[in-house]
């Protein structure tokens, strides 16, 4: 069953146009929007499981500015590094070789949500740094996971990984996709009443949670999810930062992300109201305003 976008009108004039590069021996496929004359382009790194898809409602709030959305290796449908693990230094010289090769003009923001949140910092952190002029990280991944207003979920999701790794492949690959599990974890997320919003959100996990390639892809990326956080990272960005948190996140709390906005060298934080770790799903109106009030000020 397919529960209809609440963003679906909107996204339908951002014209999205879907091409496929190899970067560090992935095949990697991306999805273009909006207007491809655009002097600012916004990259999108999505989080841990997901896929372009995810961050589909903050793109239907951004017409007018050309959006590169492409499926981290692994999931969706970029295939897995052929070489290389899974692990946050991989994506991250994954991240900077696919800007390269994108070879954007003009204005370069690159935004990431929650692991991708990780990625991007790890990215503008590196000796070599990205080519942005901008960065926005939404639901950033401040502190250890494990050490979340919510731990405990953590501590179970390290022991869902850890059994699917230890069972056989089949066993293993289907305790990953099981839908019952997926479920929960959409339910203990969303922090939204409206009952519709919700039915939406649960189907676009379900529609879009299992969309990796194997289970080693999966395993590994979930072990660096746990093992970094942005704060690793934040002093040795000079890039202007922006970060979208949220005061009911499950994983991070506010506290974390006000620790966290000081350690970079220009860096702004604007916490919403009301929400959890799915500001994407429960209310990309806001992210997308954020961006945009972000974006008016012409950096240095």
């Amino acid at each position: 069953m397919i529960v209809p976008s609440p963003f679906a009108d909107l996204l339908s004039q951002m014209d999205a146009r879907a091409a496929t590069v190899t970067v560090l021996g992935s095949d990697t496929r991306y999805w273009e929007y909006g207007d491809p004359e655009s002097p600012t382009t916004v990259v999108l790194v999505h989080g841990f499981r997901g896929d372009h898809h995810g961050l589909e409602a903050v793109v239907a709030q951004l017409n007018g500015l050309r959006i590169v959305s492409p499926d981290l290796p692994g999931f969706g449908e970029s295939s897995a590094f052929a070489a290389l693990p899974h692990t946050i230094e991989s994506y991250a010289a994954w991240l900077a070789e696919f800007l390269r090769v994108l070879a954007v003009p003009g204005r370069l923001v690159v935004l990431g949500h929650s692991f991708g949140s990780i990625v991007v910092a790890a990215a503008a952190a590196a000796p070599a740094g990205l080519p942005a002029q901008d960065l926005v990280l939404v639901n950033p991944i401040a502190a250890p996971a494990l050490s979340g207003p919510r731990g405990i979920l953590t501590r179970l999701a390290v022991f869902y990984y850890w059994l699917a790794a230890k069972l056989p492949e089949r066993l293993g690959f289907g305790l990953l996709r099981n839908r019952v599990i997926v479920r929960v974890m959409s339910i203990t997320m969303a922090k939204t009443r409206n009952r519709q919003r919700r039915r939406w959100i649960h189907n676009q996990h379900d529609r879009y949670f299992s969309a990796f390639a194997d289970r080693t892809v999966v395993l590994e990326a979930f072990r660096a999810s746990v093992s970094h956080d942005v704060s690793e990272y934040a002093s040795a960005i000079p890039t202007r930062t922006l970060l979208i948190a949220a005061d009911k996140d499950d994983i991070t709390p506010v506290a974390a992300q006000e620790r966290l906005v000081t350690q970079f060298a220009d860096a702004q934080l604007e916490v919403l109201p009301g929400v959890g770790h799915l500001i994407h799903y429960e209310v990309p109106e806001a992210a997308a305003r954020a961006l945009r009030r972000f974006l008016a000020v012409t950096p240095a």
